[in-house]
């Protein structure tokens, strides 16, 4: 198998704009994270029916990747990142005629294409992170990539805290359910058009960053050739333990963060008795502690072996979602704050881990690393099930605590087989 040459130092304009890359992908997520307690309140939903959100824009994750491998295996990178976007933008516009329509259905369609698109740009942004620099500051490099996406987290969660969440209606499920057609709908019509404003918004800076890429000249990444070899590609990764660890346990990790991310705002709510819009307030200090340990643990990669990292940040997660499982009030509600320290460097260390030393085939193995995302689809639809048939949001949280244990597995089988292979 031909090995991917590697450059001897990073172009820092390139760097930059496929950073901010990271960035605009953290924003979308969490803002649909707010989407399913925005969506419950407005359409008076039950925790699994909001859990829809989650499941459309992920499952877009898992159909979309493979064939983004495909695209810039033979093409290019630039050519993922501006069909991406462009698939990001069509979503993001597509919020508009939802909020007409008023359906559902029509705005799972949206976050769909929206999430299609972004599964293209992850699929293409993380392996041309590694490769324009030189591979032994790959996993470092990505970190340091990734420090910027929980940055585009906050910024999402605090626009919908501003112009989602604090201009939903207070009446209850009960309260809606007593109002007249009429009257429910021109309520719901006017939660609906805030829910779609920052979306469009989103668009159109979008489109800038679109123009902007589309008329710069990228780096190619060196590769052996361009041909499309896809079924060896997949008959050696499959082979490759290491590697199939590594998409097993970021299935169990985004299924991990969705769920605690996707249900902080009710668990804030259930706790300590706040709306919806004081609850995010809660949710943003996670995402700034998230932010925060990224360039920590970024740091300390140059001294502590990634794998150790991992190690030892997922054996504090689980002490953490075992305090927010059964534990109560405001003790329960900062052991859930510090869970997100804690994942902060899981997923882009298990990245770089997973498709470290693969050559020509990175390109098919970031498309599993993305596939793995679905696990954000699985498990909150999962956490919402235990949710509505306990009636208690605590409970739920048994669902990431025992994807953090997978993990934990995780990091110490890879830390061996890292081990062997040195």
């Amino acid at each position: 198998m031909a090995q991917k040459k590697f450059p001897k130092s990073t172009p820092i304009i390139t760097f930059a704009l496929i950073t901010s890359l990271f960035f605009l992908w953290g924003l979308a997520n969490n803002m649909t994270d707010t989407l399913l307690a925005a969506f419950k309140r407005i359409m008076s939903m039950t925790d699994f029916q909001t859990s829809l959100v989650q499941m459309s824009f992920y499952g877009a994750y898992f159909c979309l990747a493979l064939p983004a491998a495909v695209i810039i295996k033979k093409y290019s990178y630039k050519t993922g990142i501006l069909l991406g976007l462009g698939m990001y933008m069509v979503g993001a516009v597509l919020f508009y005629p939802a909020s007409r329509t008023m359906e559902y259905g029509h705005f799972l369609t949206a976050l769909f294409i929206l999430a299609g698109g972004l599964s293209i740009l992850e699929t293409t942004a993380n392996p041309y992170i590694i490769a324009i620099g030189p591979e032994e500051t790959g996993t470092r490099r990505l970190n340091f990539a990734q420090s910027f996406n929980p940055i585009g987290s906050i910024t999402g969660v605090v626009l919908s805290k501003f112009f989602i969440l604090s201009h939903l209606n207070v009446a209850t499920a009960e309260e809606r359910a007593a109002m007249g057609k009429e009257q429910l709908s021109a309520l719901q019509g006017l939660e609906l058009n805030a829910v779609m404003g920052p979306y469009v918004g989103v668009a159109l800076v979008l489109l800038i960053l679109w123009i902007t890429i589309a008329a710069r000249q990228m780096p190619r990444a060196a590769e052996a050739d361009n041909r499309v070899n896809l079924g060896p590609a997949l008959k050696r990764l499959l082979h490759n333990r290491h590697y199939v660890l590594g998409v097993i346990a970021q299935f169990f990790y985004v299924g991990a963060q969705l769920c605690v991310w996707s249900f902080t705002i009710r668990y804030i709510m259930s706790e300590l008795g706040l709306n919806e819009a004081d609850s995010s307030s809660y949710y943003i200090a996670a995402l700034i502690v998230f932010t925060a340990m990224r360039f920590v643990n970024t740091a300390l990669m140059k001294v502590i072996n990634p794998g150790v990292l991992l190690s030892l940040a997922t054996l504090l997660a689980i002490i953490f979602t075992a305090t927010v499982t059964f534990g109560h009030g405001l003790i329960s509600v900062y052991a859930l704050v510090g869970i997100s320290g804690c994942m902060s460097l899981m997923f882009p260390t298990i990245y770089g881990l997973a498709t470290r030393g693969l050559g020509e085939d990175t390109k098919i193995a970031a498309s599993g690393q993305i596939m793995a995302i679905v696990g954000g689809a699985v498990f909150p639809a999962i956490q919402g099930l235990v949710s509505d048939a306990t009636g208690s949001i605590s409970l739920s949280y048994i669902v990431p605590l025992i994807c953090f244990l997978i993990i934990l597995f995780y990091a110490m089988i890879g830390r061996r087989l890292d081990l062997k292979k040195g």
